[in-house]
């Protein structure tokens, strides 16, 4: 429901008062719980009377984006900038990632403040300083690449030293140090490379760079309804977007009465939408907010959900990634209405492109892709452009018929060349492949392409909210302009932000580039956001939804989200689901020298935090023997106040068991290297010793616990946004993403773990059994560790 005008109004005020654009503020009131959160935040931050542009841009960010399980914790956040101690978009997201680590519990103002770099002024004869020792460094390479030089990636070096510097001050020095070491460029310089070019995605936006629009953080994201902003079906006759034409003409697109009558007939007013995956590759985590999207808008309208293959590309689909769609898909937890391929209506589309032609809206063209590229950016028409309908007609045909060789020929929507949208340029309709289709085999040596296919397939299928990322919305006009020349059913279009992960790429190209060429294990790496990747690790696609459910479906600028939300609700689901086990990772032998070599204890662990003893279930049976094993971590030679380890003539509570005091330490022949450790065990328990260890004991004298591979994955990039660096992407990929420990030792209840079995290792994190375990030999992989340390451990 839209707030009342007079309130609109007041809250307008309000959030312009705080330095929001009007278009901003408008756009925001549009949302109601945004809305909401933003008048809370203006108040609890004590700045209705107004603030500066900055201070407002931070408070707007934690309306939308402060983590909903700590809002226990947003006053303190506020106080801190107002008092402009928190004053950049960098100390605000460390500070969300702190706090998403931290949920509700009580925390040290001094952790928090280091995690935020607050008091830190970086000053520009710092930024100079780190500047120089980056050149001299890497003086070498720059004067070999000149003004090739990866400039992002010099950026990103310097960020890494001094995370809080003013990045435009650290921009504008290098480019000054450039200047001073390279000076003017040369006709070389601006030559461009010979070699061959790729399309390059469009790096996401740092949220650093401006205000932070229309992404939700909501109080309770279980009340949420992200469908709200949807229009009903039978609402499909209002103008859709309105077409503006070099002269001056406008095509207001909206389907007729008769037109909107005849789809409801064919529908019976249910939602229909579409999940439209082009089957070149594997999904990854941006293809869960499309899904939910897409099937969730279905579902909560009662409607129907098509899952369509986009397989107009015959050279770049596989049947194995067709396959894993379908099965990553349900494994999603949506059910396809039904499953189709664009290839189902190759023959409708080409009935449509010959009418089209017909109606004087297609010719075919023989300008190669470079002139085509030429002529679009002198927005000159092709000088083929206005030949007989009846020859563009026969040339078709004579494509179709194969008569025509590849490349000399394709069929292009006669549009608007002047237009100042790019997408109107006369955009390809189809071109020529000799190439067998793996649906269609042979029958077809023209494919259709994506701008021509897209929209018309979702006309034919009677589609009803044509739902898709930002990056196409600049196609929209396209979209209608094709749908009304043809006289088609035209779908609600609308566009919403692309899910970009920090310390990953999204790109297909750039995916299947590290996967061909083993910078890491496959497509279900671990360490990939792709959907299978992530279900290796053991992340449940009930965390994956929660995360995509809580960042909203809205038209934001596309900024990156920070990689602890989305483990915020891995832990958050983790936490009721998966059992307590214990596991050491690194063994150290103690032999407690006061129970006899012979004897066992049965003790009772527990599975669950909360578990009730009249509930055997909940409880795990663990031997207690002469000889225990604890990890190394947990043992120093030298006692310190803070430290709640074991060491020399210290006590400790070994977990669910008894408190031990260590009495003796044996050495490696080194004299340095603790080979084993000798304790005594309290069976009455009178001491209470303030540390508690996980361990694992051998099941009966002298036999070794069950031994275990444990494979630890950090993030795979080392920069938030790889992408930033350009070229240079593959250079940021961090060498120690991955670590295997081979001689963990695990209790002997997890001997009969199965593949996909999720546990929480105590005091070690959540993992999971990898496909790659054998009999008498598990492989864990870790799923997320027990509490975030990214955000207090810098970049």
């Amino acid at each position: 429901m839209v707030l009342k005008d007079d309130n609109s109004e007041k809250s307008i005020k309000l959030f312009i008062s705080i330095g929001l654009d009007e278009k901003t503020a408008r756009n925001t009131i549009n949302n109601n719980k945004v809305t909401a959160n933003l008048t809370a935040v203006i108040h609890e931050a004590a700045v209705t009377d107004g603030c500066d542009r900055n201070t407002g841009n931070l408070l707007y960010s934690v309306a939308t984006k402060f983590p909903t399980n700590a809002l226990v914790h947003r006053p303190t956040l506020l106080k801190y900038i107002v008092n402009s101690k928190i004053k950049t978009p960098a100390q605000l997201e460390a500070a969300f990632a702190f706090f998403a680590s931290t949920g509700p519990e009580d925390f040290k103002l001094n952790e928090f403040e280091e995690a935020c770099g607050v008091g830190i002024e970086v000053s520009p004869e710092d930024i100079e300083k780190a500047v120089k020792g980056i050149f001299e460094e890497n003086k070498k390479t720059i004067l070999e690449q000149r003004y090739r030089t990866n400039v992002g990636e010099l950026f990103g070096h310097v960020r890494k030293s001094l995370p809080w510097a003013d990045p435009k001050i650290v921009k504008k020095l290098i480019d000054e140090k450039m200047y001073e070491l390279l000076g003017e460029k040369t006709a070389a310089d601006n030559e461009k490379p010979t070699k061959k070019k790729e399309k390059k995605e469009k790096p996401a936006k740092v949220e650093e760079k401006k205000a932070v629009v229309e992404t939700t953080a909501e109080p309770s994201e279980e009340e949420l309804n992200p469908y709200t902003i949807f229009p009903q079906p039978e609402q499909n006759f209002m103008v859709h977007t309105e077409v503006f034409f070099s002269d001056g003409s406008i095509l207001r697109c909206s389907n007729t009465k008769e037109v909107l009558d005849k789809h409801l007939k064919v529908t019976g007013g249910k939602v229909y939408t579409r999940f439209p995956p082009e089957p070149n590759g594997y999904l990854h985590i941006g293809h869960a907010k499309a899904m939910f999207v897409d099937f969730g808008l279905a579902k909560e309208r009662g409607g129907c959900c098509y899952l369509r293959y986009d397989d107009t590309n015959p050279e770049a689909e596989k049947e194995e990634y067709i396959n894993h769609i379908e099965e990553i898909v349900k494994w999603m937890g949506w059910e396809p209405f039904k499953i189709t391929y664009t290839s189902d209506y190759f023959q409708e589309l080409y009935d449509l492109a010959v009418e089209l032609i017909r109606r004087g809206h297609a010719y075919v063209d023989h300008q190669t892709a470079d002139e085509i590229k030429e002529y679009r950016e002198k927005k000159m028409n092709s000088p083929w452009r206005d030949r007989p309908i009846e020859e563009s007609l026969k040339l078709f045909d004579e494509m179709r018929r194969g008569i025509i060789e590849e490349g000399k020929a394709t069929l292009r929507m006669k549009q608007d060349m002047q237009s100042d949208n790019f997408n109107m340029y006369d955009l390809i309709a189809y071109r020529i492949k000799f190439a067998p289709h793996p649906k269609a085999g042979d029958k077809w040596c023209i494919y259709p392409s994506y701008d021509y296919a897209h929209c018309t397939v979702d006309s034919l299928e009677n589609i009803t909210h044509s739902l898709c990322t930002l990056e196409f919305e600049t196609r929209r006009a396209s979209y209608y302009w094709l749908l009304h020349s043809l006289s088609l059913y035209m779908p609600y279009v609308w566009e919403y932000s692309r899910l970009n992960v920090t310390n990953t790429v999204m790109s297909k190209r750039k995916l299947n580039y590290i996967v061909t060429n083993k910078y890491v294990d496959g497509w279900d790496d671990p360490r990939l956001l792709t959907l299978s990747g992530l279900r290796r690790r053991g992340v449940t696609s009930t965390a994956i939804n929660a995360f995509v459910r809580g960042i909203g479906i809205t038209r934001s600028d596309g900024s990156m989200i920070h990689v602890s939300r989305l483990e915020h609700h891995i832990r958050e689901e983790l936490n009721k689901t998966a059992p307590r086990t214990m596991v050491v990772l690194n063994p150290l032998k103690v032999v407690i020298t006061n129970l006899e070599s012979d004897k066992l204890i049965e003790l009772d662990a527990k599975r669950w935090p909360d578990a009730q003893n009249d509930d055997p279930s909940a409880f795990y049976k663990v031997p207690f023997s002469r000889v225990v094993y604890i990890d190394q971590s947990d043992f120093r030679m030298k006692d310190s106040k803070d430290y709640y380890g074991l060491a020399p003539g210290k006590s400790v509570l070994l977990r669910y068991a008894f408190p031990i005091k260590c009495t003796n330490v044996v050495f490696a022949d080194d004299n340095e290297t603790v080979r084993e450790i000798h304790a005594e065990y309290d069976p009455e328990k009178k001491s209470k010793p303030k540390g508690v260890l996980h361990w694992v004991a051998e099941s009966s004298p002298g036999e070794e616990p069950i031994k275990v591979e444990v494979r630890l994955f950090e993030k795979l990039f080392n920069s938030e946004n790889p992408a930033e660096l350009n070229d240079a992407w593959l250079t940021d990929i961090n060498p120690n993403s991955k670590m295997v420990i081979s001689g963990a030792y695990a209790v002997s209840t997890l001997k009969d773990a199965a593949v996909g079995d999720r546990f929480q290792f105590e005091r070690l994190g959540y993992y999971a059994v990898d496909k790659d375990s054998e009999p008498g030999k598990l492989v864990f992989n870790r799923t997320v560790t027990l509490r975030d340390s990214y955000g207090k451990g810098g970049k």
